[in-house]
C-alpha cells in the first residue's frame, strides 16, 4: 500500500496477507449499549466501546439530554437517568452521518414529554425517514420533517399506545425504534418484518430486564417502569472484519486470523455466502460474551465461484449480510463466473446508493456489471485494472475499494477516504499489520 492523505489513498498490490488482527468494537452494539444504559436506572459499564464518529454522536446526544457519561477511553460509564429522566435538549441534536443515531433516538424521543430536533450532515439529510415516521406517529408521537420524509426531524413526544405493526422492508433500525418506543407503552408492542433482521436490541433489552418475545419474524416488548443497569463487553465488529475476510480470500497465499469477532447469526450471513463461493473460512474458540456469540475467524486464500441469490442463498441470509454488500461485490468481481444478488433494494438509500456506486466503481476497474432495481449482476474477471475510484462519502464503499486496489494491476487511487472514520478509524493500521 502506498501513501495516503486525509482525502485519498493510493493502493498497490502487495504480497500475501499474514498474521493476526483484531477489528474495532461492534458499531451496532456500541450504539445500543449507550442508549439502553442511558435509559436504565443506575450505573452501567460498557467495555470495549467503539470510539468512532457515529457512536460518539449517540453518546453526545444523551449528554445533551442530561445523562452523565464518563469517558474512560475503551470503557464508558453511563449513569442512567431512567426511562423518564431525560431532559429537553437546549439545541438540536446533530446525528452527523449516523442513520442509526437518528432512527433509534427517534424511538426514545417519541416517548418523552418534550420536543427535540434531530439533524445531520448533508448525506443523512438525503436519507428518507418515512419508515420510522409512520409507525411512531401511529403510536402517538408527532414528527415533523422536511418535504414529508427527510431530516431534520422535529419530534414532539406524547403518551404512546401499544401497537401491532408490520414492516414492508426488514430493517433492524426501524424495528429497534419501535421497540424502544414500546418501552413507554402500557401493554405489548409488536413488530413483524418480512424476514429476521439483526437482533442486538432484543438481546440487550432482555439483559436490562425487559420482557421480549420472538415468534418467527414477530418481536414483542412489554412496557416497563424500570430498566436494570448492565455490564456489557462489546465484541469485534463483523462488518469491519468482512473487509479483511475478503482480502484474505483474494490475495494469493494469504493466511490470517481475526480475533474476537461477533458472529451473531443475524449479522454473519456473509460467511454463509462466501463458503457457498468456495471460501476456506473456519471459526475457532466460539463463546458467548454479553449475550452475543463471538469467535476467532481463520481465513486462507481461496478460489471463489459465482453464486445466485435464491438458488444458493435465501433472502434472510442476504438481509444478515446487507452491510457487507460492497465487499461481497469485490469478492464476486474476482470469482469464477457470474454472481447475481437480489432483494437488496434498501441499499439504494444507505450512505450512498450502494448498488449504483459499486457498479460504477467496479466498472472503472474493468468489471462487467448490470444494475438491477434491487441488486446487481457481476461477471467475474481474472484481474482488476488500476483506476481512480470514488468512495461516494460511504465508509463501506471506501474500504471495499481499498481491498479491490490490493488486487489491481498498478496503482489505484481511492478518493474521499476520511469517511472511514465513521466506523473504523484504525482500518489502515490494521491492514498494514498484515502486510509486514
Amino acid at each position: 500500500m502506498a501513501g495516503r492523505s486525509l482525502s485519498q489513498i493510493n493502493v498497490e498490490p502487495r504480497g500475501p496477507l499474514k498474521g493476526e488482527i483484531t477489528t474495532p468494537p461492534d458499531k451496532s452494539i456500541s450504539h445500543r449499549a449507550i442508549i439502553i444504559s442511558a435509559l436504565a436506572e443506575g450505573k452501567s459499564l460498557i467495555r470495549n466501546f467503539l470510539r468512532a464518529e457515529d457512536t460518539l454522536r449517540t453518546l453526545e446526544a444523551f449528554r445533551q439530554m442530561g445523562v452523565d457519561i464518563e469517558d474512560k477511553g475503551s470503557e464508558i460509564i453511563v449513569n442512567g437517568k431512567g426511562l423518564n429522566g431525560l431532559l429537553e435538549p437546549e439545541n438540536p441534536i446533530d446525528c452527523g452521518n449516523s442513520g442509526t443515531t437518528m432512527r433509534l433516538l427517534s424511538g426514545v424521543l417519541a416517548g418523552q414529554p418534550f420536543e427535540a430536533r434531530l439533524t445531520g450532515d448533508s448525506s443523512l439529510q438525503r436519507r428518507p425517514m418515512q419508515r420510522i415516521i409512520e409507525p411512531l406517529s401511529k403510536m402517538g408521537a408527532e414528527i415533523l420533517s422536511e418535504q414529508g420524509e427527510y431530516p431534520p426531524l422535529t419530534i414532539i413526544g406524547g403518551n404512546l399506545k401499544a401497537e401491532d405493526l408490520t414492516l414492508l422492508i426488514a430493517s433492524a433500525q426501524v424495528k429497534s425504534a419501535i421497540l424502544l418506543a414500546g418501552l413507554y407503552c402500557e401493554g405489548v408492542t409488536s413488530v413483524t418484518g418480512p424476514a429476521r433482521s439483526r437482533d442486538h436490541t432484543e438481546r440487550m433489552l432482555k439483559a436490562a430486564g425487559v420482557k421480549v418475545e420472538t415468534a418467527g419474524q414477530k418481536v414483542s416488548v412489554t412496557g416497563i417502569a424500570r430498566l436494570k443497569p448492565m455490564d456489557i463487553t462489546v465484541p469485534g465488529d463483523f462488518s469491519s472484519a468482512a473487509f479483511f475476510i475478503v482480502a484474505g480470500l483474494l490475495v494469493p497465499d494469504s493466511d490470517i486470523l481475526i480475533k474476537n469477532v461477533g458472529i451473531n447469526h443475524t449479522r454473519s450471513g456473509l460467511l454463509y455466502i462466501l463458503k457457498k463461493m468456495g471460501a476456506d473460512i473456519k471459526t475457532d474458540n466460539e463463546r458467548v460474551v454479553s449475550e452475543e456469540h463471538v469467535a476467532d475467524i481463520h481465513v486462507k486464500h481461496s478460489k471463489l465461484k459465482g453464486v445466485t441469490a435464491g438458488d444458493d442463498f435465501g433472502n434472510e441470509i442476504l438481509i444478515s449480510a446487507i452491510d457487507e454488500f460492497p465487499i461481497l461485490c469485490v469478492a464476486a468481481a474476482l470469482a469464477d463466473g457470474k454472481t447475481k444478488i437480489t432483494g437488496a433494494k434498501e441499499l439504494r438509500v444507505k450512505e450512498s446508493d450502494r448498488i449504483a456506486s459499486m457498479s460504477n466503481e467496479l466498472g472503472k476497474m474493468g468489471v462487467k456489471t448490470k444494475e438491477l432495481e434491487d441488486g446487481i449482476i457481476i461477471e467475474g474477471t481474472k484481474s482488476l485494472k488500476a483506476a481512480e475510484v470514488e468512495s461516494h462519502g460511504d465508509h463501506r464503499i471506501a474500504m471495499a475499494m481499498v481491498v479491490a486496489g490490493l488486487l489491481a494491476r498498478g496503482k489505484t487511487t481511492v478518493k474521499d477516504t476520511e469517511c472511514i472514520n465513521t466506523s473504523f478509524p484504525g482500518f489502515f493500521s490494521e491492514l498494514e499489520k498484515l502486510m509486514k
